[in-house]
């Protein structure tokens, strides 16, 4: 599924849910602008992953940005229309994640 995306992003096959940009307009530890998203994707790697999602399977992906910021972006793939869709993005609580890829119990 990182392929699809990856080359979606780089096709300019994606949209952004209105929860995706609400979230990155108001990150409680900034503003994470659409930039940011599409260097963590490039460089990303699959953590968790979500096949019995509906309408799409979808996966979240840790990344960083150019400036080594952590990003978490959760992204369906509609195989249908080849399309990516942005379902949330943030930046992970250290409090909450080891190394931001695992969940802290």
């Amino acid at each position: 599924m990182l392929e699809n995306i990856q080359r979606c992003f780089a096709a300019e096959k994606v949209l952004y849910s209105k929860h995706a940009r609400d979230e990155m307009e108001h990150d409680e530890f900034g503003e994470i602008r659409q930039q940011e998203v599409e260097h963590a994707i490039a460089g990303g790697k699959v953590i968790e992953s979500y096949p019995d999602d509906a309408p799409y399977p979808s996966c979240l992906i840790y990344g960083r940005t150019s400036n080594n910021r952590p990003l978490h972006v959760v992204c369906a793939y509609a195989g249908d229309s080849d399309v990516t869709v942005i379902v949330t993005v943030y930046q992970p609580d250290p409090e909450k994640w080891l190394d931001f890829q695992r969940r802290k119990p």
